[in-house]
């Protein structure tokens, strides 16, 4: 797949802005990164570090005025993702270090106030993959998915009480509700191909048998054909852009391609 993401930020005449920008995929599960290029309306400095996560970051400046910056992403995708219902839950013992934080309450995911919401949705499912697949069957039905009734305040407790949101609202829900079962849980971000409006996308991973696995409340059945941008407990680690002062609105537009 070829991608180009375009940012289109605006600052005011004579301030210029320190920024960490979030764009850049690497090769991983799922995905060879086979080509990244950087575009930028006036030069500016770029440094690249990874973050807590291993997400690579850029460092940069944003100079006064009008400016935008371009990535251009192609990327060897899989055209499905895994599905194993036999993965079963493993064991607090098992659970590899690094991944233990992804099992604790976060801003927008309060694990530790839903457990028995959590248990009435699984009900008898065997523990494992198939909790985690009943967790994103049940909000795939029961949530409208509706621009403009959730905003940056919102959190998982307040999606499952509305019913409505968009894609984050719907991956937080599945995190905090796994999360509930002593199951790990992750939000990624990226895009997905065909994706209608194209845009940002996110959605969550779960560890079970030993591995993490990738679910999508919102879509119909399991798709692949997805570029991983970045991982985090929840929105709030994997922002595309994070600014440090004022700055007006970032309009992002997205084209993803098929190559083959």
């Amino acid at each position: 797949m070829r991608l180009i993401a375009t940012l289109l930020l605006e600052t005011s005449a004579d301030t210029s802005i320190p920024c960490i920008l979030m764009l850049h995929p690497q090769t991983g599960e799922g995905q060879i990164i086979e080509g990244n290029e950087w575009r930028t309306s006036v030069p500016c400095p770029l440094r690249e570090y990874a973050d807590a996560y291993g997400n690579r970051c850029l460092r940069t400046i944003i100079p006064a005025g009008p400016f935008w910056l371009e990535s251009r992403i192609t990327a060897a995708c899989t055209d499905e993702i895994e599905v194993d219902w036999s993965a079963g839950f493993t064991p607090m013992e098992e659970i590899p270090d690094n991944v233990l934080q992804f099992l604790l309450p976060s801003r927008y995911c309060e694990a530790d106030r839903l457990g028995g919401a959590a248990w009435a949705i699984v009900k008898n499912a065997a523990p494992g993959y198939a909790q985690v697949e009943m967790i994103r069957q049940w909000i795939h039905d029961n949530f409208e998915y509706a621009y403009g009734t959730t905003d940056s305040s919102t959190s998982a407790v307040d999606v499952i009480a509305s019913g409505k949101g968009v894609c984050r609202d719907y991956a937080h829900a599945g995190i905090a509700l796994c999360r509930s079962l002593d199951i790990p849980a992750r939000m990624v971000v990226g895009y997905l191909y065909n994706l209608n409006p194209m845009d940002l996308h996110a959605w969550f991973q779960a560890y079970v048998g030993g591995r993490w696995f990738t679910f999508d409340a919102t879509q119909d059945a399991p798709r692949g054909n997805r570029i991983v941008i970045a991982y985090g407990k929840d929105a709030a680690d994997v922002a595309i852009a994070t600014y440090f002062t004022n700055i007006m609105p970032t309009q992002l537009s997205v084209t993803v391609e098929s190559l083959y």
